[in-house]
């Protein structure tokens, strides 16, 4: 065990640089991937995420854009992805570490189902993804995830050093203000999916206006207790006419 005087200047997210470690979970060369990150030689989401939850399922939004310093490095980024059978992850910040921390989401849920022969629930999920960026291991990701289960529908807003929330909506990524501000104007306890749907599309287009890291189209996530569907979109009128 590690004096206690020895952690004060531990950082998780940069590893330990003391002589007791590194310990499990830390990884010591967490600062050169932070300094790639900020150097911009990593390709990042750069991003708008948003998430709603209603009584009947939650939706999950995101645009489609991917940065490289500053450039964009793709316009086709599917930045919503199914990691429980009844539950979805949006991803925001490093794309190696999201798609990691995915993967790993993916095989956990069905380990937890093969051993248990039932499904994880939300608060669980929720808990391990927490977990996960915890330890350092997926600098840096801030997701949002959605689900549905026994208990009913949930969204959890999860920070990129693993600080969770409950919320009835939220948002992530470098965009976040201007689609925030859309959704404290139009959301409503009584949206259905279908409402929740144009709301997380008019989030998100207000984004893609005044944020350079966000564009390209709208991926979408619809979760209920039938499963996860998830559609692309690259003209924001496909969903706003609905």
């Amino acid at each position: 065990m590690r004096p206690s005087s020895d952690l004060g200047d531990a950082d998780p997210l940069r590893g330990d640089e003391t002589v007791f470690g590194p310990e499990l979970g830390e990884f010591p060369n967490a600062d050169q991937r932070a300094q790639a990150m900020e150097d911009g030689d990593a390709m990042k989401t750069g991003t708008t995420t948003v998430g709603i939850r209603t009584e009947d399922g939650v939706v999950l939004a995101t645009d489609m854009r991917a940065s490289l310093g500053r450039m964009v490095s793709s316009k086709d980024v599917q930045k919503v992805e199914q990691v429980h059978p009844t539950g979805a992850l949006t991803i925001a910040g490093s794309v190696s570490a999201a798609q990691n921390l995915i993967q790993t989401l993916k095989a956990e849920t069905n380990l937890y189902e093969a051993r248990r022969g039932k499904d994880m629930s939300m608060q669980a999920l929720s808990t391990l993804t927490g977990n996960l960026l915890r330890s350092g291991a997926f600098y840096i990701v801030q997701p949002i995830l959605g689900g549905v289960d026994d208990d009913g529908t949930h969204v959890y807003s999860i920070d990129a050093a693993g600080g969770m929330t409950e919320e009835e909506y939220t948002v992530t990524g470098s965009g976040s203000q201007y689609a925030l501000g859309v959704l404290e104007q139009e959301y409503d306890d009584d949206l259905t999916v279908d409402d929740a749907k144009t709301v997380a599309a008019r989030a998100i287009e207000s984004a893609v206006e005044r944020d350079l890291a966000s564009g390209n189209g709208i991926n979408v996530a619809v979760v209920t207790e039938e499963g996860v569907e998830v559609t692309k979109h690259k003209d924001f009128g496909d969903l706003l006419a609905e």
